[in-house]
């Protein structure tokens, strides 16, 4: 199945000059925007959902968990499809399926169609990551790469900071937590028909190496297992996605049970820990891991490092307030947030330092699926079991028989958790780094031959 739609919109070429907010870049930051924006929506009004359905925290993190399952396993083969096939037109059909599911999302009519719509959700996303930063690897060379990925990713904190800005107040307004997702299948649909306008770069161009001529790959997927520096990322992005998803499904919950804020707020200070921070630390941070790009692609990751370590006793400490200061836990989990960011302007670029530029969305693909369904899943399904069983410990402890009013203290002891993985993302990321000069030095050999 090859894409092919018209080709009236046309991204700046791939040349040492280019401008970075190309209208390419534009458009796909408008994508990830949508496509975070539509996540972040039952992690907002998950109170609400669990109590119209009667849920357990366990089953309101596999309301995420579902999602990131679907998304990580259609992501391989529309991964390669990326590789072979027009990528704008490939991102235009997904975001048509998942802005039709997100509406569809707000009309079920139980948990199980809820779950269905939302694994429906997960396949249409799944056709968007991949091909754009395939596009992206196209279209800026290394040293440029880091502030084009962080112009894309920005669409990541901006989309969870308006969801978490505004859902809680449209449900409010609306008196139902179905109305966002019915208000965020309309923008979708309008990006989708621009990007079915758009056209495909050169596969190799910022590289300055032609790849469209290329035979079929054998065995592509066995290829990049073979890069060490690709294997290390995969384990980054387990640890890392496993502490992003449980904080993007549990921080509301955690500040309306212990905190005792209302939905508007607790959205409002989580869309500040997890949106406002990462704006910042993405237009801050990515210019200079060029800068250090241009030194080695090693020196880029050990910015990870550091901001990773960094955040990991950060988290740690804003949890120790356990219900008492709410100022104190956000400006704290704010802090070590932003510098958690760290991790999408030092990784993501890595993925194309060392893989060449006709396996890029193969590899993305198969990073996020290990990033996805082993963290992304695993973070709120772990995380939601550990809060139901840390409460009922607590109740019996106190010899209480309604576990309800220890449901925030089991919430709060589960998302010990985050720190830990942040810990752990900054080993992975300095073994990586051990290994990416060789495997970046290898691919660049491989394109002259």
């Amino acid at each position: 199945m090859t894409l092919r739609p018209p080709a009236t919109i046309t991204p700046a070429p791939a040349t040492g000059r280019t401008t970075i907010l190309s209208g390419a870049l534009v458009a796909l930051f408008l994508a990830n925007l949508l496509n975070f924006f539509d996540r972040a929506i039952p992690a907002v009004v998950a109170e609400p959902i669990k109590a119209e359905y009667s849920l357990s925290d366990l089953q309101l993190g596999l309301i995420t968990s579902a999602f990131t399952v679907v998304y990580a396993i259609a992501g391989l083969p529309l991964g390669r499809l990326a590789d072979r096939g027009n990528r704008p037109g490939i991102i235009g059909v997904g975001l048509l399926v998942w802005s039709g599911l997100t509406a569809a999302t707000g009309a079920a009519g139980n948990y199980v169609l809820f779950i269905l719509a939302r694994l429906g959700v997960g396949v249409g996303e799944a056709a968007f990551t991949p091909a754009a930063n395939s596009m992206i690897g196209d279209l800026y060379p290394a040293d440029r790469r880091s502030r084009a990925l962080g112009v894309f990713m920005l669409g990541l904190p901006v989309g969870l900071m308006l969801a978490y800005f505004t859902v809680g107040r449209i449900a409010e307004t609306f008196d139902s937590w179905r109305a966002p997702f019915f208000v965020a299948a309309v923008p979708g649909v309008v990006l989708a028909l621009v990007m079915l306008r758009m056209r495909d770069p050169e596969r190799g161009g910022a590289e300055q190496v032609s790849v469209s001529d290329s035979g079929p790959v054998r065995r592509p997927i066995r290829q990049l297992l073979s890069i060490p520096t690709l294997r290390w990322l995969i384990l980054v992005g387990l640890t890392f996605n496993f502490a992003a998803y449980a904080v993007n499904s549990f921080t509301v919950p955690l500040l309306m049970r212990q905190y005792d804020l209302k939905l508007t707020s607790a959205a409002v200070v989580t869309g500040v820990i997890v949106g406002l921070t990462g704006l910042l630390g993405l237009l801050l941070g990515a210019r200079y891991a060029d800068r250090a790009s241009a030194t080695s692609p090693r020196a880029r990751l050990m910015i990870g490092v550091v901001t990773s370590a960094a955040a990991a006793p950060l988290t740690a400490v804003a949890l120790m307030q356990g219900g008492g200061s709410v100022v104190a836990f956000t400006v704290l989990f704010a802090l070590g947030w932003l510098l958690a960011y760290g991790f999408y302007i030092s990784v993501y670029p890595a993925i194309h330092d060392v893989v060449v530029p006709r396996l890029r969305a193969t590899a993305t693909a198969l990073f996020f699926a290990a990033m996805y369904l082993l963290g992304g899943f695993a973070g709120p399904v772990v995380v939601g079991g550990l809060s139901d069983w840390f409460a009922g410990r607590a109740a019996e402890s106190a010899g209480a028989q309604d576990v309800t009013a220890f449901a925030g203290e089991g919430l709060n002891s589960a998302l010990y958790l985050v720190p830990l993985m942040l810990a752990l993302t900054a080993v992975f990321i300095h073994l990586a780094a051990r290994r990416v000069g060789a495997d970046s030095a290898r691919m660049h050999a491989s394109l002259t031959e």
